[in-house]
């Protein structure tokens, strides 16, 4: 009898794809597999050809983009000398991710399901377009799709004699053990501070800690926005980078946000615990120092703060003991439930935290090494930057407008990462932020007498003053800059920097403060006023034009 293995692949920029392949991999468990789910950048492709049978769940992002945790799979995919016949055992199954309202909707998954096609591949199913526009949201084609999937599966890999799914009503074990140390174990050195590789360069898995040099509010007190000027040294990090690159930030929970989630689970935050995979093959999640405090776990790595998606209520469910709770977390968790999930969670945009505060019974209940299934890691968070080397060396600028909303909620909504940065006051001692440099999606010509028009209103100017301070230190002109705000006097970014390269011959810049005189002026209308010099930088000058919002 052939041997029952799945692989699922998952590409994922945001968590959703993550969170659609997990849960095929739950489904996969249920129907006695052995599944393994992988971020397709994780997993060594040389392998693929070995494989008899393959669910990929990617995301597209951008125009079109493959997200970042399959880029090296997508760049080796695509290589020219793959012989034609190179995938003819594997059968796969392509689910795609998308928005429908961006033109190149679910672009990755189309492009994958055709590639895997031609090196050979079985498609069992047509490609899944699942679309985030959708009333119910991509669920309203994922779960017709899997019932689909799994009855093509099944007759090719029957359940083994004697062997039943798994009902429904049954809980999936966790996917770590959870071992709490004695009180009086001793501490290792250093506490939980990890021990960075020797002169790695900064990445994901190898953050730098960056101090904090300075924290400025740049708008005026009685502006509604309080957007910051901030600066890490980055002094013998060994990052480089240019202008239009991205600097990612890893943001954690606030103190009281960590000691409600304590309170509410019933947890000692000064715990410490190991944790052991449940099942061979499974490794453990990496950042997280062993041992660890139930306190660090809390703080640096669950997001207790992001909406909950439908796989949370699913998975709490399992552990409620009151009737009235457990019927609506598995309304919640159905198919019909998505419209009143939706009302409940992503329109307010309640957060896990205050999820669980609506099902106290249920909360109280949850067995802590469930913790690691139930909510998702903390994602890291991209910023432009703001500062070149040649002007700042060593040192790393952003512009963070500081994310504050209302919904009908009455708490109002704040940006995890840009609340935690703003609350860092370097002056209170050393504030270290884990961050590392990424490429950007902007490049700026190599040639220097190409003249660049930036069109950045708002924080979108950001990377320009990055492109700016760099072409000014390498002594090119030819840079052109539509700024826009609402009112010269609240939150005008860099007037005087720019005022001094007007001066000296650098900087063309043109503003619209919109809110400064009766009719609205915008980037649009300065960008038409001067439609001349535009047209004769593009034409003649052979410009290239840069907008970020």
């Amino acid at each position: 009898m052939a041997e029952r293995k799945l692989l699922v692949l998952f590409g994922s920029q945001t968590g959703t794809a993550q969170d659609a392949a997990e849960r095929i991999g739950r489904e996969a468990k249920r129907r006695h597999f052995q599944c393994r789910v992988e971020a397709l950048d994780s997993y060594d492709v040389a392998n693929l050809i070995n494989e008899l049978l393959v669910v990929f769940v990617c995301a597209t992002t951008g125009q079109g983009d493959p997200p970042d945790n399959m880029k090296m799979f997508w760049r080796f995919l695509f290589r020219k000398n793959l012989p034609p016949g190179s995938l003819c055992q594997l059968d796969y199954a392509v689910l795609g991710l998308g928005d429908s309202s961006y033109p190149k909707f679910n672009f990755v998954a189309k492009k994958l399901h055709k590639r895997v096609l031609q090196l050979g591949g079985n498609p069992l199913l047509p490609v899944a377009l699942g679309d985030d526009q959708h009333d119910l949201g991509p669920d309203a084609v994922v779960d017709p799709w899997l019932l689909a999937l799994w009855d093509k599966i099944l007759a090719l890999y029957p359940l083994p004699p004697g062997l039943e799914i798994i009902s429904p009503d049954t809980r999936l074990p966790p996917k770590y053990s959870l071992h709490y140390l004695a009180e009086d174990s001793p501490h290792p050195d250093g506490g939980l501070l990890q021990p960075t590789a020797p002169r790695a360069v900064p990445s994901e898995l190898h953050p730098f800690p960056a101090r904090m040099v300075s924290n400025q509010r740049v708008t005026a007190e009685s502006h509604f926005q309080d957007v910051r000027l901030i600066e890490f040294d980055v002094t013998g990090s060994g990052m480089t980078f240019s202008a239009g690159d991205v600097v990612m930030i890893q943001p954690q929970n606030c103190p009281e946000d960590v000691q409600q989630f304590c309170q509410l689970l019933r947890l000692d935050p000064d715990r410490r615990f190991v944790l052991k995979p449940t099942e061979p093959g499974t490794s453990l999640p990496p950042l997280l120092p062993q041992p660890c405090t139930i306190r660090h776990l809390v703080t640096h790595y669950l997001d207790i703060s992001c909406v909950p998606r439908r796989s949370f209520f699913e998975l709490l469910s399992y552990f409620s003991t009151n009737e009235l709770e457990r019927e609506k977390l598995q309304e919640f968790s159905s198919a019909q439930g998505q419209e009143e999930l939706y009302s409940y969670c992503n329109r307010p945009r309640r957060t896990t935290l205050e999820a669980l505060w609506d099902f106290p019974h249920t909360t109280c209940a949850i067995p802590p090494e469930y913790l690691l299934d139930l909510i998702p890691r903390i994602r890291p968070r991209a910023f432009s930057i703001a500062s070149s080397m040649l002007a700042h060396p060593d040192r790393i600028q952003i512009l963070v407008a500081v994310v504050r909303y209302k919904t009908r909620l009455s708490k109002p909504r704040r940006g995890l990462c840009s609340a935690w940065l703003a609350s860092l006051s370097p002056e209170q001692g050393d504030v270290q932020v884990p961050l590392w440099v990424k490429k950007g999606g902007m490049k700026f010509p190599a040639d220097p007498d190409t003249p660049v028009i930036m069109i950045g209103p708002g924080t979108g100017v950001a990377p320009f003053r990055a492109a700016i301070q760099e072409r000014v230190a390498q002594g090119r002109g030819g840079n052109c800059l539509f700024f826009g705000c609402r009112q010269k006097s609240k939150d005008f970014y860099y007037q005087a920097e720019w005022e001094e390269l007007v001066t000296k011959g650098f900087l063309t810049l043109f503003t619209a403060f919109s809110r400064d005189q009766e009719e609205k002026v915008y980037v649009q209308h300065r960008i038409r006023e001067n439609h001349r010099l535009v047209w004769e930088l593009l034409s003649s000058g052979n410009a290239h034009i840069y907008l970020a919002g």
